[in-house]
């Protein structure tokens, strides 16, 4: 049985077709099955905020505290996730800790992992160095499933000071990666250097991500390092936010000049010069829903009390992030 369909229907369903066009891949099945974390009392999620909010442990890291601390501290501050760093949770466990306990005391604090810092060399042209760093990562990837982490990022390491990187060729690393990270239950997440050679602006991350040719590829950009790059922060509108599960939050002074910058200049969102307003007002209209992470690396935090950083960080970030 058929029917004439009317001007006003046909609108309907073309719109709701592209709407789902985008230039960067989709279909990733991590995005669409990945878990919301639950408001908790005190959470800083809000029905109206389509972001997480989670701690990036390199904010804390000059204070030496234990990833066991960090997950309180976060928890305290009113986070809903921490992005912990491989070695942390290594540490844990040659101190003795179970990553068992771990997951639990994470998840009973009313926070998810929602990724982990590793630096296994994946992208590197040596063959040899290539297969032993895709078994770290995946060493890597089975310490951040045990504490209950399903993504953990993929940087450019070992490859930072090589300017004739085939990009070609780093897609099809990527792929690789991604094939082992399906077989772990680990995204990996193709992460913006701006201080490298390579993956440092915007086009080379979607390049690799894009020429991967994998369903889950996903990208990890990053305030400061979309800054430190060179790249324009209106490229960021032609990714798919669904493709980018955590984005690095953090912003940067006017003084020093972009050539001489490095980590230690971030300070909180809103107190530098970035275009946080565009930056937020892009995120939402790529229909990026994931998570903030801050990531700081101020020596002038790490002097200060952890909690009270924890608290001025997720407060500076919501604010930027709601205008």
């Amino acid at each position: 049985m058929t029917h004439r369909m009317d001007r006003r229907e046909w609108l309907i369903g073309s719109t709701a077709l592209a709407a789902t066009a985008s230039i960067a891949i989709t279909g990733s099945a991590n995005a669409d099955t990945l878990p919301l974390s639950r408001p908790q009392a005190g959470s800083s999620t809000r029905p109206a905020d389509p972001f997480r909010y989670c701690l990036n442990t390199s904010t804390l890291r000059g204070q030496k505290l234990s990833l066991r601390e960090e997950v309180r501290i976060a928890s305290q501050a009113g986070y809903t996730g921490i992005e912990p760093w491989i070695r942390e949770i290594q540490a844990h466990v040659k101190q003795g800790g179970s990553l068992k306990d771990l997951n639990k005391e994470i998840a009973d604090s009313g926070l998810t992992v929602e990724s982990a810092i590793g630096f296994s060399n994946w992208i590197v042209d040596d063959d040899t160095q290539r297969s032993k760093a895709l078994e770290q990562a995946k060493r890597e990837m089975d310490l951040v499933r045990q504490i209950g982490g399903t993504r953990i990022a993929a940087p450019p390491a070992g490859a930072t000071n090589q300017d004739d990187l085939d990009l070609a060729a780093a897609a099809q690393r990527y792929r690789t990666l991604l094939e082992l990270g399906q077989k772990m239950g680990v995204t990996p997440q193709l992460e913006l250097w701006g201080f490298s050679k390579t993956l440092s602006r915007l086009g080379e991350l979607a390049h690799v991500a894009v020429e991967s040719g994998h369903a889950d590829a996903c990208v990890m950009p990053d305030v400061y390092h979309i800054y430190k790059g060179g790249s324009d922060f209106n490229g960021l509108k032609l990714f798919n936010g669904k493709q980018i599960h955590v984005f690095h939050m953090n912003d940067y002074p006017a003084q020093p000049p972009r050539s001489e910058i490095n980590d230690a200049a971030r300070v909180y969102p809103g107190d530098g010069v970035a275009p946080l307003p565009q930056i937020f007002e892009t995120l939402r209209s790529i229909g990026f829903q994931g998570a903030l992470s801050l990531e700081l690396f101020n020596p002038d935090y790490w002097n200060q009390d952890p909690l009270t950083v924890a608290k001025t960080g997720l407060d500076k970030m919501r604010q930027s992030a709601n205008g």
